[in-house]
């Protein structure tokens, strides 16, 4: 996920956190200054959904114009396979030894 919101607020001719801080205010949001800082200049690790809210409200957006979805990122960080063994089988198949039962349904 990418965290838009410099761009949504530059777009609402916001073009600093004390202002976008103010309008926060405005629309009964208190953020203190070093929080304001992180959602102004880098992605936050968390957001309150009503804070979320309200962010929206005064930028005059919906959810999806600030948490922009990067499908290619997350796909880059997916763990690569592991190479299949020489038999070229990976699957697992359960055997039955002597007085081994089936398992329960």
């Amino acid at each position: 996920m990418r965290w838009n919101l410099r761009m949504k607020a530059a777009e609402r001719g916001i073009w600093k956190s004390t202002e976008m801080r103010r309008r926060l205010a405005e629309a009964g949001l208190e953020i203190s200054t070093g929080k304001m800082s992180a959602l102004w200049t880098g992605t936050p690790t968390t957001v309150r959904l009503d804070d979320l809210d309200i962010i929206c409200l005064v930028l005059k957006c919906t959810t999806a114009d600030l948490l922009v979805h990067e499908p290619e990122v997350a796909a880059a960080r997916r763990p690569q396979a592991e190479p299949q063994a020489a038999t070229g089988s990976t699957s697992v198949v359960p055997r039955l030894g002597r007085g081994r039962t089936l398992p329960p349904l």
